[in-house]
């Protein structure tokens, strides 16, 4: 049976923990992102994953995000990666953006797709800040349904296929940014992938990097 967290319940620091064991444990968990709920594992965690592709219905081709609650969990992907993306990174993130950056370590391979030199990665905020492991991270919904933005739009089936649900309430209800800075290294500019909960104007703002 899943287990059911409510952050304004049972706390915010209850919830971090239980995402954490969760997530260790090898589980797979429905949780609050920034803007959307979200469903996440361990990214180096092929079953977890395969169970996320089961409960979504999704082509296991295609690429998921890698979230992270705590910049210092970013230390060592953010060694192996170029001044661009660096720069991209500190002028978006923490916020509602997924950056898609050159991946020349190849690391974790699981939410790539069929690209390995490319990766997705968030850095959020929120009531889960804190929370020391990365999560492979897609919406929480079966494929083609829509993002749910509030625990009781969450699809049942989806809930009770999760080892964990953590209920942060309502959120702003737009999905992340997507921006591919993965020509920055080489002299190239960004790309608006989709327009979500930070506006392309905004965007364009904060990477004026030169």
């Amino acid at each position: 049976m899943t287990e059911v967290v409510s952050i304004e319940s049972d706390g915010a620091a209850a919830a971090r923990e239980a995402l954490e064991q969760t997530i260790a444990d090898g589980g797979v968990a429905v949780f609050p992102a920034d803007t959307l709920y979200g469903l996440g594992c361990d990214p180096l965690n092929a079953a977890a994953i395969a169970r996320i592709h089961a409960i979504k219905g999704r082509d296991d081709g295609k690429p998921s995000a890698v979230l992270y609650f705590n910049p210092l969990a970013m230390r060592e992907l953010i060694s192996g990666i170029g001044p661009g993306a660096r720069a991209a990174m500190g002028a978006l993130l923490p916020g509602p953006v997924t950056l898609v950056i050159a991946n020349p370590e190849g690391r974790y391979p699981l939410a790539c797709g069929e690209d390995p030199g490319r990766l997705g990665v968030r850095l959020i905020e929120g009531p889960l800040l804190g929370v020391a492991l990365p999560l492979f991270q897609t919406s929480a919904n079966p494929s083609a349904a829509a993002a749910p933005a509030s625990f009781e739009r969450i699809d049942p089936a989806v809930i009770e296929a999760a080892d964990i649900a953590i209920d942060g309430g309502e959120l702003g209800g737009e999905p992340s940014t997507v921006i591919d800075v993965t020509a920055l290294e080489a002299g190239g500019d960004w790309e608006l992938l989709r327009e979500g909960a930070l506006s392309a104007a905004e965007v364009a703002a904060r990477l004026e990097l030169d």
